[in-house]
């Protein structure tokens, strides 16, 4: 069926019903509408335009990548569900510091990635608004959490892979820890994007080489050994440990409450200091119990010079305190992590949890009593 037209080939708008034509709000738009008040959008989105407005609303970077890009096939249906009618992809780049993601202090690197979260975040949504008020529909998806947790654990929680985006902008590469490497900043961006119901007049392109220098320092940073040297990634170990505080660790830790007999079968299961840390995530942003991988990647243009100059330095003032910290490891019972822990980091006990991923093993009320007795003796 063609739609109606008027004399100069607009499509006419449909007949209201006399009692939604009289009011006061329909006969403002329309007297717009007749006044030229309101201009239709272009149809196509100035690319130098949008880039200007991604960096003045506080990106480092941006650039937009078309939804019919071949890389992004998987994410056609997620985004199309967020945003029907999606053309367009802006994917953006907030630097983090870098001594902060650095720091063995988890409290001063977790404040840096949370703050750059909400950086990232008011960036994306001060995009959003500015492409709202220039006519077109946008949204802008959370940075990371909050996630679709009512999706968790049998789906995928996030509304847009960014990372996916972000390469296929040309925005980085994805680096052997699993982090975008951005050519100019490495690893110390977090991405957020910008969903749009517009084309651009021009997209960011694939970056043509790799930013990663091969020098293997995520693999050795990382204390549960979810990285290989070859290339394989244990998605598992990373979350287990790294996410403890997230998600499937706040699910073993409340059935460890749930399993304990009293208080003080609680309190040998779970030292104080652990406690405490479940406490302060949950009254303030979840804290990241590594990101240690991220931390010692010297790739990118501003971030290589000091490893350049004297590795054996960079070593010993980045890696080694990563390396040598006593901390609390997390892994699944009889995992490749829990063996390479102990093997290469016997300073840091190591802990067998279930991740969250399955219920603990029932036990019977008198063997509990038994142990707990035996242990308090």
């Amino acid at each position: 069926m063609t739609a109606a037209r008027d004399t100069e080939g607009q499509p006419t708008r449909p007949r209201l019903p006399a009692k939604l034509a009289t009011h006061p709000s329909v006969q403002a738009v329309l007297a717009l509408r007749r006044t030229g008040g309101i201009a239709r959008p272009s149809a196509v989105i100035d690319a130098e335009w949008l880039r200007e407005l991604c960096l003045a609303a506080g990106a480092d970077d941006a650039a937009p990548v078309s939804l019919d890009h071949p890389d992004l096939a998987g994410e056609r249906e997620h985004v199309q569900a967020a945003l029907p009618g999606t053309r367009t992809l802006i994917a953006m780049a907030v630097r983090m510091n870098r001594d902060n993601c650095r720091s063995p202090a988890r409290s001063v690197a977790n404040q840096e990635f949370h703050q750059t979260d909400e950086l990232a975040n008011h960036a994306a949504r001060s995009v959003t608004q500015a492409l709202q008020d220039a006519g077109y529909r946008a949204l802008n998806p959370s940075v990371g959490f909050p996630q679709e947790m009512d999706r968790f654990p049998s789906e995928r929680i996030w509304v847009v892979a960014h990372k996916t985006v972000a390469v296929a902008a040309g925005l980085g590469v994805m680096g052997l820890h699993r982090n975008v490497i951005h050519p100019k900043f490495g690893s110390f961006v977090l991405l957020v994007t910008v969903l749009v119901d517009a084309e651009v007049s021009e997209y960011g392109q694939k970056l043509d080489y790799n930013p990663c220098i091969d020098c293997k320092l995520c693999v050795a940073a990382c204390p549960v050994g979810a990285i290989a040297k070859d290339g394989a990634f244990d998605a598992l170990a990373c979350t287990t440990h790294n996410y403890r505080e997230f998600m499937s660790g706040f699910t073993d830790w409340a059935q460890t409450v749930a399993d304990s007999e009293d208080a003080a079968d609680y309190r040998s299961r779970v030292s104080d200091s652990e406690s405490a840390s479940m406490w302060q995530s949950l009254s303030s942003p979840p804290g990241y119990k590594s990101g240690y991988c991220l931390a010692v990647c010297p790739a990118g243009e501003d971030v290589l010079g000091p490893y350049l100059d004297d590795r054996k330095t960079f070593m010993d003032t980045v890696l080694r305190p990563l390396q040598d910290k006593k901390e609390t490891l997390y892994v699944l019972p009889g995992s490749h992590a829990q063996e390479y822990a102990g093997r290469r980091f016997p300073h840091k006990p190591v802990r067998e949890v279930t991740g969250g991923w399955h219920p603990p093993a029932k036990r019977s009320t008198s063997t509990d009593r038994e142990n707990r007795e035996t242990r308090t003796s």
